[in-house]
């Protein structure tokens, strides 16, 4: 009993990290239809705006204010990431809406520079961030099963922007106007939205989410210029698998690669349990290629 509760924390910590790293790309690939091999970077703008956080508390506030730099990170990472997405799409994404190739290329440029940019400022090797003190640690759940409370604030983190995305999607007016711009462009426009502006701060939302992703992995090791590209294919399979366009089909998704993920490693190893995942979403796909929850409109009829 033990072993499978173990596990079966293993499969949602997993399935929480991937959910929090697919999120953002869930809105500019999801909805936007725009494919951004930058999402990786972004995700690493967020951890360094996290070292960042940590080092000017450090250096500037007293050592008894130091556990609350997270606090304080968190919203920073968000704001960093925000604003350049905000730029990205204002500067080139907007010039390739309807041209996937070109946006695939485009951003894959983006990221290679924002990498060298990174190794540039704060130099190729990797970088530590101390987490606060009140994440060491964790929950005796049983005898020898611990819950790390790393782990488990991730999780709460993933809950909370997994609500605030769905308040603002589905209950805000802004979101209303962000799905009213995607499903219907020219019919938007019409009715007075800025097409504009909802695909700027669409973008730079999704993009924002992802500096939040950033700041997240900090806790589980150390960060450098290359950290998203570990995450990007992970983060498109979960949007892809879920269904595009949808948010709970990204939370489908990321549960379900992060659950198969950990039972085949537990069965087997890490490489070939990864293999075995890439096996089944292949054969799902093949089942239902437009993912567990399918986006219906009367465009797609």
């Amino acid at each position: 009993m033990e072993l499978y509760v173990l596990q079966l924390f293993n499969g949602l910590s997993i399935s929480s990290i991937l959910l929090l790293v697919a999120l953002g790309l869930s809105i500019t690939f999801g909805l936007m239809k725009v494919i951004n091999m930058a999402h990786g970077e972004l995700i690493m703008i967020g951890a360094y705006s996290t070292y960042l956080t940590q080092n000017l508390f450090k250096d500037y506030l007293p050592h008894s204010m130091f556990d609350w730099y997270f606090a304080l990170a968190i919203p920073a990472s968000f704001a960093v990431a925000f604003c350049i997405g905000y730029i990205l799409e204002l500067s080139l994404i907007r010039f390739l809406y309807g041209r996937p190739l070109d946006s695939l290329l485009a951003t894959w440029g983006v990221g290679l520079v924002l990498q060298q940019l990174a190794r540039t400022i704060f130099g190729a090797p990797n970088v530590a961030v101390t987490s606060p003190s009140w994440l060491d640690g964790g929950i005796h759940v049983m005898s020898g099963t611990i819950l790390p409370y790393k782990r488990l604030f991730i999780i709460a983190l993933v809950l909370v922007c997994l609500l605030a995305m769905y308040l603002y999607i589905y209950r805000s007016h802004a979101g209303r106007n962000m799905r009213a711009v995607m499903q219907n462009r020219d019919m938007a426009a019409c009715l007075g939205i800025s097409t504009r502006r909802v695909d700027a701060v669409t973008f730079a939302i999704g993009s924002g989410i992802a500096g939040i992703a950033g700041c997240a992995l900090t806790l589980m090791g150390p960060i450098g210029p290359s950290l998203g590209t570990y995450y990007i294919v992970d983060a498109f399979m979960v949007v892809v698998l879920g269904g595009v366009g949808k948010l709970v089909g990204t939370v489908l998704g990321a549960t379900g690669i992060g659950m198969f993920n950990t039972m085949f490693e537990y069965w087997t190893d890490a490489s070939l349990g990864k293999v075995l995942v890439f096996v089944c979403i292949v054969a799902f796909l093949q089942w239902k290629p437009s993912g567990f929850v399918a986006m219906r409109s009367r465009s797609l009829d």
